[in-house]
């Protein structure tokens, strides 16, 4: 562990052909469908394997300047590979690039992240300083999937195993120092605990319209028709008014608490009844009308 952490011989060439490894395998894994919403491409979206990535290469580097500039060559170079890789299977083609931008700034930020980053090998008891916001963004990536697995288990939790573990392992690999390696041990451990507290007081919900009235399919209901899940482990559903232009329509307005599969029935007052298929997913859902 200390080996990878400090006793890699970290050349130019070795940061180059990693970037480029990286950028095609998570641009990969992220363009194959049956992966979608699984920790498989959550490195595409979220900072915790970036963040591994970013701490090796500071501690394998040989100075302040070798770390800022290897940290932001690296980003720079699997970043936007990423996005070339998806660009042929994504029906966004290259327009997928628009989303670039917030990863672009994190770029230009690894300069500062990999400059001051690198105080962390002088091994002294202020060296956690510089680990505590990588910390933190940790723990906001343990609050993420976590809210995820309870949403749609067990999907994510890879990722908030390794959000965890990593929380843990590299205060105990960067450091020899005492206060640092333990002080930054018991600030992992805290913060785990915290944002796991917070997610598990405030459990994801998915609000969304499954269905309304007019459109394409010239529905027709109101308030004084009644609906339900038949399943309600899935969640909450009700008939909702909106006015909007002075015209009024009405929804079915769901509050999703997991994904899954389960029926939804619609009653008019004169109990004629329409029945639909509902697949629910983290932040999407399918309905269809059963037929006859």
């Amino acid at each position: 562990m200390k080996k990878l952490f400090g006793g890699i011989n970290l050349t130019w060439k070795k940061v180059i052909l990693f970037a480029i490894i990286i950028g095609i395998l998570v641009g990969g894994l992220n363009s194959i469908p049956l992966f979608k919403d699984t920790s498989f491409t959550d490195s595409a979206i979220y900072f915790d394997v970036w963040i591994l990535f970013g701490i090796l290469i500071i501690m394998n580097s040989t100075s302040n300047i070798d770390s800022a500039l290897k940290c932001f060559a690296f980003f720079l170079i699997s970043q936007p590979l990423i996005y070339l890789v998806e660009v042929p299977f994504s029906y966004l083609g290259w327009q997928l690039f628009n989303y670039y931008k917030f990863w672009f700034y994190w770029t230009i930020l690894c300069l500062p992240m990999g400059f001051f980053g690198y105080y962390m090998k002088k091994d002294k008891w202020w060296g956690i300083i510089f680990l505590i916001p990588m910390m933190f963004l940790l723990g906001i990536g343990v609050s993420t999937y976590l809210s995820h697995t309870i949403y749609s288990f067990p999907r994510h939790i890879l990722s908030l195993i390794f959000s965890v573990l990593t929380m843990i392992i590299y205060p105990l690999a960067i450091f020899n120092n005492k206060f640092a390696k333990y002080g930054g041990l018991s600030l992992g451990i805290v913060l785990i605990i915290a944002f796991s507290l917070m997610t598990l007081f405030n459990k994801p919900v998915y609000e969304t319209d499954v269905l309304c009235t007019g459109g394409t399919d010239k529905l027709i209901f109101d308030d004084t028709y009644t609906v339900y899940l038949k399943d309600k482990k899935y969640g909450e559903v009700s008939i909702k008014n909106y006015d909007s232009f002075d015209e009024a329509f009405f929804c079915v307005h769901a509050l999703f608490k997991k994904s899954g599969k389960t029926e939804l029935e619609l009653t008019s007052p004169e109990g004629d009844k329409k029945e639909y298929n509902i697949k629910i997913a983290r932040d999407t859902y399918q309905v269809e009308e059963k037929k006859e």
